[in-house]
């Protein structure tokens, strides 16, 4: 069996079409179109239904993404091992407009040791939850995770680093002064926050309603670095992981009690393939330095 046309099915099973498949793995749409004949020939029945626009998996179809992707990912750990060389397209899930997290100088460190690795990198607007159904869905390769591992029980999740929450507050706020801040405190105050789904808020919601608290979030930015400037803007208040905090003029950051601590981690499916476990480690050995 020709590998290549198991990618192409993986690729258009994924994609729920012809289009995107064929511009995800970089060829025509013919080239897609003939591979997913070719692969109907050899196992001898229809495996995509084809209606207009409309593509959907055929009964015989439903049941080979996940074996079809076992063995794309299989054989491209046999190739890594026997020539030592890892290639082809590495598909990354990252947090946008983070500074904090270094990302260009990461992935250049990747690139050093896996030069003929090409890099996609996506985000969703849902943040950790979405990034984490586009793991389940194959659609990516490997993501910065911000949920607990936990909760991703069916998926490989190792923790980079453990992030306490901090207040972040206009400079001239009336609890700027205090060495601390008790979270009963901000909860009548206007929040700023990302849209949910995001793992920091997935989190921070939790220990909220722990603690009997309710808030209104008055304001949603979906890039999590921008939080600080609303802040200083007048917005409001945020909590924030502190290792995401973007020093930003106006505003000023305060610990609050009880101390709620995010995981930074990354995540790839079971048996992820050979480039998936190289950035992996790379980004272990990065932040187990910083």
């Amino acid at each position: 069996m020709d590998t290549r046309l198991l990618e192409y099915f993986v690729a258009v099973a994924e994609e729920s079409s012809f289009t995107r498949a064929a511009a995800r793995l970089y060829v025509v749409q013919s080239t897609v179109s003939a591979g997913i004949q070719t692969l109907e020939q050899r196992m001898g029945t229809r495996l995509i239904e084809r209606s207009g626009r409309r593509v959907a998996l055929t009964a015989a179809g439903e049941h080979l993404p996940e074996p079809a992707r076992e063995i794309v990912d299989a054989t491209s750990r046999l190739q890594s091992a026997a020539t030592g060389r890892i290639e082809g397209l590495l598909r990354v899930g990252i947090f946008v407009n983070l500074p904090t997290l270094r990302m260009p100088e990461l992935f250049a460190a990747f690139r050093a040791q896996h030069p003929l690795v090409r890099l996609r990198l996506v985000s969703s607007p849902s943040g950790s939850t979405g990034l984490a159904d586009e793991l389940r869905r194959g659609r990516i390769d490997l993501a910065f995770m911000g949920l607990p591992s936990t909760e991703l029980p069916d998926l490989e999740t190792v923790e980079l680093v453990r992030s306490p929450f901090v207040a972040l507050l206009p400079d001239a706020h009336e609890l700027s002064a205090l060495a601390e801040i008790p979270l009963e405190r901000l909860a009548t105050e206007a929040w700023i926050d990302a849209p949910h789904g995001f793992g920091h808020r997935v989190l921070l919601e939790r220990a909220l309603a722990r603690a009997g608290l309710v808030r209104e979030v008055a304001t949603e930015v979906s890039a999590v670095g921008d939080i600080p400037s609303f802040v200083a803007a007048g917005f409001g208040v945020a909590l924030v992981p502190e290792v995401l905090v973007v020093p930003t003029a106006g505003t000023i950051a305060v610990p609050v009690t009880p101390v709620i601590e995010w995981p930074l981690s990354v995540s790839t499916r079971p048996h992820a393939g050979p480039a998936a476990m190289a950035l992996r480690e790379v980004m272990v050995q990065r932040f187990a330095v910083d």
